[in-house]
């Protein structure tokens, strides 16, 4: 006996899982980003490499990850920084002209997401 709707279950699922994962951010170089930050300004991308410095202000903080190709600060909404050296994925929109606890940064990633 087969069981036609748990196939079209099936199919529906595997199509909206299809379609999520084709929605997702894509992973950008930081030697892009700082290369030419305007083709990115407003777009949601991934960045991944090492942390490299950070610091935290009240409820909000910012850390530099390295991926191999240039360094970013990335701007996060929580004080809970990852630690240093340690491995990260990011996903974020470029800012540019940024100012935050007392700096001004030129190019800008701000954290929408934070994998681990």
């Amino acid at each position: 006996m087969h069981s036609y709707p748990s196939r079209r279950i099936l199919a529906a699922s595997l199509l909206s899982g299809i379609l999520m994962l084709s929605a997702c951010s894509r992973r950008v170089s930081v030697e892009s980003i700082n290369h030419d930050p305007g083709r990115f300004h407003n777009k949601e991308i991934t960045v991944a490499g090492r942390v490299a410095n950070s610091f935290a202000i009240e409820s909000a903080g910012a850390f530099e990850l390295d991926d191999g190709t240039g360094r970013l600060w990335v701007l996060s909404d929580t004080h809970d920084m990852p630690v240093h050296n340690s491995s990260i994925a990011v996903t974020g929109r470029i800012e540019q002209g940024f100012s935050f606890g007392g700096r001004t940064f030129v190019i800008v990633l701000h954290e929408t997401h934070k994998h681990s």
